[in-house]
């Protein structure tokens, strides 16, 4: 690598940011070098020089060219300083992530998603709400802007009904290319193209789960789903099936209903699979009005962990989302075309 004299290099430190000091120097000198202002072989100020200039520690300094040495990023010459690399960075890839609904858990996939992700590329989070025209219009005008469309295909009809996809979405997704599109937490068969995918399987997932956790719910007399049918983010109708299939099977008393009402006629023996969590909040309460452990007297099973359910100890059934964006990054990255079907669990924390 043939060693060029010192560039002019603007770190561009915010006091006020949360984000560590020492970060702001990294992305300043990637930033620098992704625009053209560093080039392979020039020399980046030493770590006296950006300290005194920018009234930052040497520790500071020293710990953002570590990172960078680390990463290949730049290099250093005794005697001579610090260089930048040869071939240093990828191309950053621009990524759009259509993500039906916030909430906890989704929201720990797209971090984990884009944490696993690193440097290498930036992306762009759009939520659509479950709305076909949103969704459609957020890849319309990401057409020539993304070089990657991360999507989550969950959708509602006029009824409030959920469905995995319609024609008009299909047929738009189809004018992506193959290797440009990610479909994640959902699959979609009917889209017949060669595309990835990391899955969630709703109707077997459920079904395998409660398996899982059989030799608990035997304990039990009746298994009941509260799963909410007409809510502005609906859930795949997969899922009560796939409950109705596993009691049957299994040969369990069960039933559906809509949600946890105030006054519920809750009996010790009967175990609750709960969706929503206002749900979750409702059951739990009540549980406690009318004296009853869970675990002991009535069981409660979440569907989807979060960080608080783990806290609380409560039973869930659940794939895990961390998993699922790194999974999603890595075939970005790599490029790969697989249709991956995402781990899902039975965690017990005693609450059945």
């Amino acid at each position: 690598m043939k060693m060029t004299e010192m560039a002019c290099l603007e770190i561009r430190i915010d006091s006020e940011s949360s984000i560590p000091k020492y970060r702001q120097i990294v992305n300043s000198i990637i930033e620098d070098i992704e625009r053209g202002v560093l080039m392979v072989g020039q020399r980046v100020p030493s770590i006296n020089e950006i300290s005194e200039e920018y009234y930052l520690s040497r520790d500071t300094v020293e710990k953002a060219y570590n990172f960078l040495k680390e990463k290949q990023i730049i290099v250093s010459a005794k005697g001579k300083g610090y260089y930048v690399a040869r071939n240093i960075l990828p191309s950053r890839i621009n990524i759009l992530f259509l993500l039906n609904k916030l909430s906890s858990y989704k929201l720990q996939l797209y971090n984990s998603f884009v944490g696993s992700l690193g440097t290498n590329a930036h992306v762009d989070l759009t939520v659509y709400h479950c709305d076909q025209r949103l969704f459609i219009n957020a890849l319309q005008e990401g057409t020539g802007r993304y070089d990657y469309f991360v999507v989550m295909p969950h959708f509602k009809d006029e009824q409030s009904n959920h469905i995995n996809i319609d024609q008009e979405v299909l047929e738009c997704l189809r004018k992506i290319p193959e290797d440009k599109i990610l479909v994640i937490d959902n699959n979609l068969p009917t889209l017949n193209r060669d595309v990835a995918g990391v899955y969630q399987d709703f109707g077997n997932d459920i079904y395998d789960a409660l398996e899982e956790g059989l030799e608990h719910l035997k304990r039990y007399q009746k298994l009941i789903l509260v799963f909410p049918r007409k809510l502005v983010y609906p859930y795949p109708v997969e899922i009560m099936k796939g409950f109705q299939e596993f009691c049957l099977n299994f040969n369990f008393d069960w039933e559906v209903i809509d949600q946890i009402y105030q006054d519920m006629e809750l009996r010790p023996n009967d175990v609750y699979i709960i969706i929503e969590e206002t749900d979750l909040v409702n059951l739990v309460k009540q549980t406690r009005d009318h004296h009853l452990t869970p675990g002991k007297d009535i069981g409660i099973i979440s569907y989807n962990d979060t960080p608080l359910k783990d806290l609380l100890g409560i039973t869930v059934i659940s794939t895990d989302f961390n998993v699922m964006g790194e999974t999603a990054a890595y075939m970005v990255l790599k490029k790969k075309k697989e249709k991956v079907k995402n781990v899902f669990s039975f965690i017990n924390r005693n609450s059945v």
